[in-house]
């Protein structure tokens, strides 16, 4: 099976398990999302063997360009998306974040996929550390963005008291606060890890820890944005609404690292 063929199942099974869970939404009966469960974690499987497969043909961590990256931040948010169903039991959720991983991964396949020899400045052991945490951190945010999403939703419709039938298929409103605080927990340590690291990384590859390169400076303001919202949920006891809007900034300024400087503005990380 060649690189592209093996990407390929994942990708439609991201789909059918999709469908699932939109039905689900509508039906609502528990044997449509469990076998939905069941498909995504086959895509889930069989994706990770494609990476895999890619990272033994290259030779190298393939997270170096934005078709390797699109897909690997696809697969974390899927699998913290498992995490997340088996914990909380939150079967609606899945009708949100599995249309988006979707999106993700047909944009990751449409994009061209060679293998080419890794550039000299990525040719460190830093590179898997470096950019695994940044992008499982970057997944969990992700997650986190769309509970914030469906949190302001469902309190706009309940202060209405017109909530819409759909709303009835997520958790209430509590249940998403504490799934916004575990996403907040847990994306924060992998971000800041990912910028330490990657700061040494920069020492050894280009002299210097910190050289305010436009991909570094979005990564501190995102880094910025969480901490004051950790900071001010655990000493102002901010929940709920302010949580959310903060989460839902924070993420934008996570699309303006990952995305908007590597296509629009450059700088040393063009080469993602």
């Amino acid at each position: 099976m060649n690189i592209q063929t093996g990407f390929m199942l994942p990708v439609i099974l991201y789909l059918v398990a999709t469908i699932f869970y939109l039905l689900h939404l509508t039906r609502k009966k528990e044997m449509i999302e469990r076998i939905g469960s069941y498909v995504l974690a086959s895509a889930c499987l069989l994706h990770l063997a494609a990476t895999l497969q890619r990272y033994i043909k290259a030779g190298y961590t393939p997270i170096t360009n934005l078709h390797e990256s699109l897909s690997f931040f696809a697969l974390c948010t899927a699998c913290f998306f498992l995490y997340l169903r088996r914990t909380y039991r939150i079967p609606g959720l899945g009708s949100i974040v599995l249309p988006v991983v979707s999106v993700i991964v047909i944009w990751a396949f449409a994009l061209p996929s060679p293998v080419k020899p890794l550039a000299p400045v990525l040719q460190s052991y830093w590179l898997p550390i470096h950019t695994g945490f940044a992008f499982i951190g970057d997944a969990i945010f992700l997650v986190g963005c769309l509970v914030s999403i469906i949190y302001l939703l469902a309190e706009r419709d309940i202060k209405k008291k017109r909530l819409h039938s759909i709303f009835g298929s997520f958790p209430s409103l509590e249940t998403l606060d504490r799934i916004n605080y575990r996403c907040m927990s847990y994306g924060f340590p992998f971000l800041t890890i990912g910028i330490i690291t990657g700061s040494i990384w920069a020492q050894s590859a280009w002299g210097s820890f910190w050289s305010w390169d436009p991909k570094e400076t979005w990564s501190l303001i995102t880094w910025i944005v969480y901490a004051i919202m950790i900071h001010n949920r655990f000493t102002m006891g901010w929940r709920g609404r302010k949580t959310a809007y903060l989460m839902i900034l924070g993420f934008v300024s996570v699309i303006v690292t990952f995305l908007g400087v590597n296509l629009f503005i450059g700088g040393l990380h063009s080469y993602i």
